[in-house]
């Protein structure tokens, strides 16, 4: 069996694309993986392409093999979209060894440790409040009373966590974002904390603690939008809420060791690292709680490794799924293979239409998402679904 093509579908999701690989065999099989275009990823569609040729005509079951040819042609430039060009390539040649093989891919790499896969609603409220019903299917929330409904929905519908990003009244009638790490709004590009900001915080996730209750998981994700000074300020402002994790985006070790020694909560951390060297230097300096790893930018492959690698220093990991419904099935794969697993992260209301475009949606029962079963991934794209619903400009 031999490689034989690759092709970049892309499609309308709302505020943004979902983005799948297609890699196709001589002998008729089809492997699909999802990766991120967007969000710091512009270009990547184009890079894989440029790759394929590299590997076209290598047996996809050799996938090894081909991770580290892959490597060795990109290692003037570790990591970053090169990492996720070759992580998309890995993970669409494991669907397609599942299926050769019959067996689905949790199963070739020890079995699955688990069949139920404990997930949290993230980004609750977050999109509700930033993105109108047009753009996603799914109403707005204009006010911290309406998070707290929302968490008690979360709460009824058998999520036990959740989490959600800081909120602040937008002035208008309305709620809006904190995200100056990402460029928008006040606050870039000096990252400063005000009171103003951390009282957002903390009324924000003390909202989804009333309406999620006692047991509720309630986690805040501050991304890069802070200096340590500041994330250090909302951990302290957030004790009376009792986070299950404070989540900090850095690409400085030192920076995280020091918050998470003086947080009065878990810190969570590594979502935008890549391979196990950045992932190195954060475990030796204990600087997290919980390693978060993503599965679609490192490869099923090198998140594997990773989390074994976690696992020699106690820590459990969580992968980052803010993506379509592939994605969240490779995530579960990857979960039902590990032993070091906290808990999955998986958006619920990313967009309504997000279920078309697989031919078999993840199932979740009372806040867990079922292991898939199938060969390969157990899920493929409609290829259909997708080219009906092509990008917006």
């Amino acid at each position: 069996m031999k490689i034989q093509g690759i092709e970049t579908l892309h499609c309308d999701a709302g505020w943004r694309h979902f983005s799948f690989l297609k890699v196709t065999t001589n002998e008729g099989l089809v492997g699909w993986s999802e990766f991120n275009e967007g969000f710091g990823s512009t270009g990547l569609g184009a890079l894989i392409e440029a790759l394929a040729p590299i590997v076209i005509g290598m047996d996809p079951m050799r996938i090894e093999l081909i991770g580290n040819t892959l490597h060795t042609r990109t290692v003037q430039s570790r990591g970053g979209l090169n990492r996720q060009a070759i992580a998309a390539i890995e993970n669409a040649l494991l669907d397609i060894k599942g299926k050769a093989l019959g067996v689905p891919v949790h199963a070739l790499l020890g079995g699955a440790v688990r069949d139920r896969i404990a997930v949290y609603w993230s980004h609750c409220g977050s999109y509700r409040a930033r993105y109108p019903e047009s753009q996603t299917g799914v109403p707005m929330i204009r006010d911290y009373d309406g998070l707290s409904r929302l968490a008690e929905e979360v709460r009824a519908r058998g999520f036990r966590a959740l989490k959600t990003n800081t909120l602040l009244p937008d002035g208008k009638g309305g709620l809006r974002s904190h995200r100056p790490g990402f460029g928008h709004g006040a606050g870039f590009p000096e990252l400063n904390w005000s009171p103003e900001v951390v009282r957002g915080a903390h009324d924000t996730a003390m909202a989804m603690r009333q309406g999620g209750g006692p047991d509720m998981g309630v986690m805040l994700d501050v991304n890069f939008h802070f200096k340590p000074e500041g994330v250090m300020r909302i951990a302290e402002a957030l004790a009376p809420v009792g986070l299950a994790w404070l989540e900090v985006d850095t690409h400085d070790v030192r920076s995280l060791e020091l918050i998470r020694r003086v947080a009065n909560c878990p810190i969570a951390s590594g979502e935008t690292l890549c391979e196990r060297r950045d992932f190195k230097p954060f475990l030796e300096a204990y600087s997290m709680d919980v390693a978060i790893i993503d599965v679609i930018w490192n490869g099923f492959c090198e998140s594997l490794k990773i989390a074994a690698m976690a696992e020699v220093y106690e820590i459990n990991v969580a992968p980052h799924n803010f993506y379509g419904q592939l994605s969240s099935v490779i995530s579960a794969h990857f979960c039902a293979a590990v032993p070091n697993l906290r808990i999955m992260e998986i958006d619920i209301d990313s967009v309504a239409w997000r279920d078309e475009f697989v031919t078999t949606p993840p199932v979740i029962e009372n806040g867990a998402m079922l292991v898939p079963t199938g060969p390969g991934w157990g899920c493929d794209v409609n290829e259909a679904a997708v080219r009906a619903r092509p990008p917006r400009a």
